[in-house]
Order: structure tokens, then C-alpha cells, then sequence
């Protein structure tokens, strides 16, 4: 069901790989809400997903952009200020990715070239495109910029591994940036943290598919879906929420003031049955 929440407005959404990601759910969403944004992503995630093909059910344009690097994201907002034919009102990021967790790399035994390559990539690239937006004023006043986290920022997932600590960087980014955002051109920033959900991006975690189920089974509303991660982004980006900034927003189901469930303990009781 559509409301017109985001009718007029325009934004930037990175990080849609394919159909399973939250980024392509929330185009798709930003889409029925009447807003028009232009999608991004790295090159080599754009020969590897199929985003051409949210980008013909859109009506977008594809324009690809390295997030680390300050000059394709100069480019990028250019671009897409001249496309869409003004200031921004939203901006998702949407991007995280481990190269320890991808080569199979302990927390106790990182390549710390491969750790500031994720860190980059998960956390600083939050920064560079706030920057850039920043410095060239591409933002309309009560726009929105949403990040993506985990709740692993603030608790020990152990198979997460330095993905926990991009995550913690990103968060504060949020604040520390969302504070000169708000004062100065009144912008809201910030991040939701949202249940495991099984993007590509998320299956790449070991014991990912147990992770979901306890997940699942210690939310009170179990699980949020991908689909309804993108609902929350869009209220976010809309009017609804013009006072909502520097917050770190659980969209879990319960999961995050949970210590346990009846579910979960059943489980144990079971097994010293």
C-alpha cells in the first residue's frame, strides 16, 4: 500500500546488489512512495549483481561509484543533484563488507591491511559521502541520511568479527557528523540497526543460518524482514520523522532488550531432560 510519503523528493541509494539486499527493497519501496533517486555501487558489485534491472522497474539511473573514494563521490553527487534536477532530500548507505570474514580470518588473527580495507569500505565511506554532501550543500534542510548497522556494535558476536567493531565506528560517524548536519543545515542522521537478515552480504557470516533462528526465536515479534527494514527507511526519509536524528533505531523485533526467551531457555531444559 502506497501514502505518497515521499512524493517529490529525491535522494541517493547505495548498495543494492540484488533482489534479496535492503538497499533494492528499500529502492523499491522509496519507488511506490512516489520519490525518485538515482542507485550506486561499486563497479565490481555492479558486474556481479543485477541492478540494472531494479534500475528499469524504477525508472533510475545507474551511477557507479568506489565509496572510498572521495573523488567518485564528488562525481556521483554531481550527477545525481543534475539528474534529478536539485538539492537531495535522502541518502541510504547501504555497504559493509569484511575481507577477514571473506578469508576466513579469526578476530585473534587479522590482516590488518585487510581490516582497514573493510573498515574503509563498512564505516569511513560513511563519513566521505557525508563530507561530500556536506561541502557541496546537496542536501534539502529536514533531509535524511540513513546507514544500516548491526547490533554487534554493542554486544560480542563472535563469528562477526571485525564487521562488530565497522559497525561501532559507523554508529558514532552518525552522531559525530549528524550533530554538524543538524545544527547547520537540518539534516537528520541516523542508523538502523536491523535484525540478521539473509541478504548476500549477511550469508557470508559463519553459522549465519543458526544465527537467524535464535534470532528469530528471541525477538518477542520474531525477525524483521528485509522488506520491512525498507518500510522503517522510508518513514525515515519522510516528513513523519523531521525530528528523528543522531539515533541509533532498532528494527529487531525485541531482539535488543531481550536477555532471553521462554523459547530459547526451553531449548536447555530440553536438554538436560
Amino acid at each position: 500500500m502506497s501514502y505518497n510519503l515521499l512524493k517529490g523528493k529525491r535522494g541517493i541509494i547505495f548498495g543494492a546488489l540484488d533482489e534479496n539486499s535492503i538497499a533494492w527493497k528499500t529502492a523499491e519501496r522509496v519507488h511506490e512512495e512516489g520519490g525518485t533517486f538515482v542507485l550506486t555501487n561499486a563497479p565490481i558489485a555492479l558486474r556481479m549483481g543485477t541492478l540494472k534491472s531494479l534500475a528499469e522497474k524504477t525508472n533510475s539511473q545507474i551511477i557507479p561509484a568506489d565509496a572510498t573514494s572521495v573523488e567518485d563521490l564528488e562525481n556521483l553527487v554531481e550527477k545525481a543533484t543534475e539528474i534529478l534536477g536539485g538539492k537531495l532530500d535522502f541518502v541510504l548507505h547501504s555497504i559493509g563488507m569484511s575481507v577477514n570474514v571473506r578469508k576466513g580470518n579469526h578476530y585473534t588473527n587479522m590482516n590488518y591491511d585487510f581490516t582497514t580495507k573493510g573498515w574503509d569500505i563498512s564505516a569511513v565511506s560513511f563519513h566521505k559521502t557525508m563530507q561530500v554532501l556536506y561541502k557541496k550543500d546537496a542536501m534539502n534542510e529536514w533531509g535524511s541520511i540513513v546507514a544500516l548497522t548491526y547490533m554487534a556494535a554493542q554486544r560480542v558476536f563472535p563469528d562477526y568479527n571485525d564487521m562488530a567493531d565497522n559497525k561501532a565506528y559507523l554508529e558514532s560517524i552518525a552522531r559525530s557528523f549528524g550533530y554538524f548536519f543538524g545544527t547547520e543545515k537540518k539534516v537528520r542522521v541516523n542508523t538502523i540497526s536491523q535484525s540478521p537478515t539473509p541478504t548476500t552480504a549477511g550469508q557470508g557470516v559463519k553459522g549465519f543460518d543458526g544465527f537467524i533462528a535464535y534470532a528469530d526465536k528471541m525477538s518477542p515479534l520474531g525477525n524483521a524482514t528485509a522488506l520491512e527494514c525498507a518500510d522503517y527507511t522510508v518513514t525515515l526519509f519522510s516528513d513523519l520523522t523531521k525530528k528523528v536524528t543522531l539515533q541509533n533505531l532498532y528494527n529487531d523485533g525485541g531482539f535488543s532488550n531481550m536477555g532471553v526467551s521462554q523459547q530459547v531457555m526451553q531449548k536447555f531444559v530440553d536438554e538436560q531432560e
